[in-house]
């Protein structure tokens, strides 16, 4: 089975749950209706399902070339990359001051989960190209935004972040790479860089490099730091492209999957220095950069859930056509579809459930996003600001977490077949894995979600999304979905007792607290994932007594629900117990008896 873009889901998500409505009504995104959303995701569907689904395959088998510092793409991408370009998705998103269509972030979410799903190592080229922009946007000057905004937000221009370092891994501070000035605002970069996506390749005319260094009187640590803007052609005054700079691709690092993206280790100046403009002030590039890595956070997140979407769409279609065994219960004697065995359905149910939670929240952020960045009234953008920054590090580690997990279960839904290359299940799961890593491990992302989001805060803003829960549960009592609103209940409970610890003990017990902080984040994923499901369900039912839309669509929404609350809350009981009661064990054995 190929993919298939779910747009019904997606449709039901945005209007329904995320608020399409609300985001149309914000300044600038006037004419953003249901009909342009709907034109835009059918056009997307297609892009994803007749192009670059069919190169999936191709670029896990044939990878990158890299001789001469030259990377050769896998055959496909880069015709693939033209008519992207052409079509003009590279801007969708981008800012309209540039070229770009200016889209709200939650119409660019929908697109960008059939990128994912359909080819992630594709997709993730364009999304680096728009976390450079953004960077570029907020923090670059006038003259750099006009020489290298236009051509980047049209796609004929590619971006990238060039991070960490052969010593540094997620730990910045220990960046070597250097920055000497040689006048008229620019400078010298000299150094080595691991680890960056799309950071050479044939489908561009040329690499935008957003690169990390250091001044020679820059202070020690993260406080010395500063961006880069170091393009891989030299740029003309008249905007045509000069000499290569003094930059190259060294080698290609040899990964566990995404093979069809060119992951470099890239080399600074090697013969004499490479060319670079300073993006605003000096020593301030690591918070430059994080315009750059929380968008990108999000769009990890999006990953996860749409590689899930795509793992159980191929589990369904090989439990569908798979006859084997007869069904328990049957007085048949024939092999039966493995859908009608219960263990295949159980594990079905779970890659749907999850992946339908995790849309409905990725979304919700994402129109949080749109709120926080264009509402009219300060303390709505305030507000919403601050709810985007709670989810981000759930969206991001909860999703990602589950990817590898639904994926998993895909390969095992496949049984041996699962195991084999040929049937694509295994891709799925190997795909997913970089993930939980990519962006700051699934673990920084928890600390973050405890520290800085939680604790520091008084947990003001998870009891205001916890608030939100404990109004769909009354809801969810009066319409008369009391199975599903007892689960709700329980998870909320099991939430409020983790989020009060949190608060309470972080600033004395910090190390106890981390110890469990991954519990806690994949609590409040699973509690804020049942109260979008728990709101799905109750328009699902609506609709239903109204007989408006497809019943079998609602009809399913509800019973989907109820397996997250019987199936899946309560897990959250483990996870708050893992949490409260836990660190001892955790941190008990000796550095030297491991």
């Amino acid at each position: 089975m190929t993919y298939q873009a779910p747009l019904a889901d997606m449709r039901f998500v945005m209007n329904e749950l995320a608020g399409l409505s609300e985001v149309s009504a914000l300044p600038g995104y006037e004419d953003v209706n249901p009909e342009l959303a709907d034109a835009i995701l059918e056009e997307a569907a297609k892009f994803a399902e007749n192009v670059l689904a069919p190169l999936n395959r191709v670029g896990d088998q044939h990878g990158n070339k890299l001789a001469d510092a030259v990377v050769t793409t896998a055959p496909g991408f880069k015709d693939a990359y033209t008519q992207y370009v052409e079509n003009g998705w590279g801007g969708l998103h981008a800012p309209a001051d540039f070229g770009g269509q200016g889209m709200p972030s939650l119409i660019a979410t929908a697109v960008e989960e059939m990128w994912k799903a359909s080819n992630m190592a594709f997709s993730l080229c364009p999304l680096l190209t728009l976390g450079a922009i953004a960077a570029l946007e907020h923090h670059g000057s006038d003259e750099l935004k006009t020489i290298y905004l236009p051509k980047m937000v049209e796609g004929v221009w590619t971006g990238t972040m060039n991070l960490t370092e052969p010593q540094a891994g997620s730990d910045l501070s220990l960046v070597k790479s250097r920055a000497v000035p040689v006048g008229d605002g620019t400078y010298k970069i000299t150094g080595q860089k691991i680890f960056i996506t799309w950071g050479e390749h044939d489908m561009a005319e040329n690499i935008v490099h957003l690169v990390l260094a250091r001044l020679p009187d820059a202070p020690a640590g993260v406080k010395g730091i500063s961006l880069f803007v170091v393009p891989k052609f030299m740029v003309n005054a008249d905007g045509s492209l000069g000499p290569r700079n003094d930059l190259q691709c060294v080698s290609i690092e040899h990964k566990m999957g995404i093979h069809g993206s060119p992951t470099c280790v890239m080399s600074y100046g090697d013969n004499g220095g490479a060319i670079g403009y300073l993006v605003g002030e000096a020593n301030r590039g690591l918070g430059y950069m994080f315009t750059m890595m929380n968008a990108a956070r999000l769009g990890v997140g999006v990953e996860g859930m749409a590689l899930a979407s795509a793992a159980y769409q191929k589990a369904v279609g090989y439990a569908r056509d798979r006859l084997q065994s007869r069904e328990l219960g049957s007085d048949n004697p024939n092999p039966a579809a493995i859908i009608r065995h219960p263990d295949v359905r159980r594990m079905l149910m779970t890659m749907r459930a999850l992946v339908e939670a995790e849309r409905a929240l990725t979304y919700y952020a994402c129109a949080a996003l749109d709120k926080a960045g264009r509402h009219p009234d300060a303390a709505e953008r305030q507000k919403w600001g601050a709810v985007v920054g709670f989810l981000t590090p759930i969206v991001k580690g909860w999703n990602t977490e589950n990817a590898s997990r639904i994926a998993s279960l895909g390969v095992q839904v496949h049984g041996g077949m699962g195991y084999i290359e040929e049937t694509g299940a295994a891709q799925y799961l190997r795909d997913s894995r970089i993930s939980a890593i990519y962006e700051g491990t699934n673990g920084i992302q928890a600390m973050d979600l405890v520290g800085r989001k939680t604790a520091s805060e008084k947990g003001a803003t998870a009891k205001a999304m916890l608030a939100e829960v404990e109004s769909v549960v009354a809801q969810l009592r009066t319409a008369g979905l009391t199975e599903l609103a007892s689960g709700l209940d329980k998870a909320l409970a099991n939430a409020r007792v983790a989020t009060e610890y949190v608060v309470n003990q972080f600033e004395s017990q910090p190390r106890e607290v981390a110890a469990g902080s991954v519990a806690y984040l994949e609590l409040m994923g699973l509690t804020l994932g049942g109260w979008q499901m728990g709101r799905a369900a109750l328009i699902a039912k609506q609709k239903l007594a109204d007989g408006e839309g497809d019943a079998a669509f609602f009809e399913s929404k509800l019973i989907t629900a109820n397996f997250y609350a019987a199936y899946l809350l309560p897990q959250t009981a483990s996870f708050a117990d893992v949490l409260v009661n836990g660190a001892d064990a955790v941190l008990a054995l000796a550095d030297d008896a491991y």
